[in-house]
């Protein structure tokens, strides 16, 4: 993951993978997981998404990790919430309101800043890192997920050959590669949503389907 390219696009605004609203199919889909109140989740590559309230309000308590101090400043400040920040290296930590946003590279990120959680929620983690780095990302999401927690995990799949990530594609075959070793995987729903997103239609993109899975962490 390219720190400053990501850095950059916060700086200048250019956040077209932010949504405005909470995600569609993380309110269809989350009750499938049958994560309990109080079960702790973990948010990847978090930005100032809104799924963080939403899971919130479900009574979780929340982590995200997020590598912009600017994306992680202005969720507080858009949610109306008086943060409190402490630097613990490698991180700076935010929370409030049962909210916890580390601010640093997820690579560095290990169980002893955290906990090991209940959950994890990746809307758009994996398909923002190129193909050397998805192995890592997924071995280290392993560590953090105790056995028998679950995670929702939400990919991009189209000809990779149209259109230069981020975002990338992410077939279910890698997927399966992935994650398989350490976990049970179920395919939630599959859905044709190029007219959704019409900034990548306009990079060249002919298809684009969104696959939604459920993970279970093996014991």
């Amino acid at each position: 993951m390219n720190r400053e390219f990501w850095l950059q696009r916060w700086a200048q605004g250019e956040i077209g993978f932010h949504q405005p609203e909470v995600n569609f199919y993380l309110q269809r889909y989350w009750h499938v997981l049958g994560v309990p109140a109080g079960a702790s989740v973990l948010v990847t590559l978090c930005g100032k998404s809104r799924d963080m309230m939403w899971l919130r309000a479900q009574g979780h308590p929340v982590f995200g990790i997020e590598i912009s101090r600017y994306a992680a400043e202005q969720f507080f400040e858009e949610n109306a919430l008086q943060a409190h920040c402490e630097h613990r290296p490698p991180f700076l930590h935010y929370s409030a309101a049962g909210v916890s946003l580390l601010v640093g590279d997820i690579f560095d990120l290990q169980p002893s800043a955290i906990g090991v959680v209940d959950a994890v929620y990746d809307r758009a983690s994996l398909v923002a890192l190129p193909p050397a780095m998805r192995l890592c990302y997924a071995e280290r999401l392993t560590a953090l997920l105790r056995p028998g927690g679950s995670m929702l995990l939400i990919t991009f799949e189209y000809d990779q050959q149209q259109m230069p990530g981020p975002p990338f594609a992410v077939p279910e075959s890698e997927v399966n590669a992935l994650y398989r070793g350490a976990f049970q995987l179920e395919i939630l729903c599959t859905a044709d949503v190029l007219t959704l997103y019409p900034c990548l239609h306009a990079r060249g993109l002919t298809g684009l389907q969104e696959r939604v899975y459920r993970l279970v962490r093996r014991g």
